[in-house]
């Protein structure tokens, strides 16, 4: 079971732009997130297709199980 944590920006075109970090450290700590997603958005280290990363959208964990098959 793979686990991922997506940090959601929005940018300052309008679009959104994601950046995922596998692994994360649980429980997640929605307020230090947060915190590190306001940081990355004022020290703009990170440029997107869309633009340049200006607001925080949105935090998820995703969690993704897969089964194989034999053949």
């Amino acid at each position: 079971m793979a686990k991922t944590l997506e940090l959601t920006f929005e940018t300052n075109n309008g679009k959104s732009s994601k950046l995922s970090l596998e692994s994360p450290i649980e429980p997640v700590n929605s307020e230090q997130v947060l915190t590190v997603m306001q940081s990355i958005i004022a020290a703009n280290v990170f440029t997107s297709n869309n633009g340049e990363l200006a607001a925080v959208k949105g935090i998820r964990l995703v969690e993704r199980n897969v089964t194989d098959y034999e053949i």
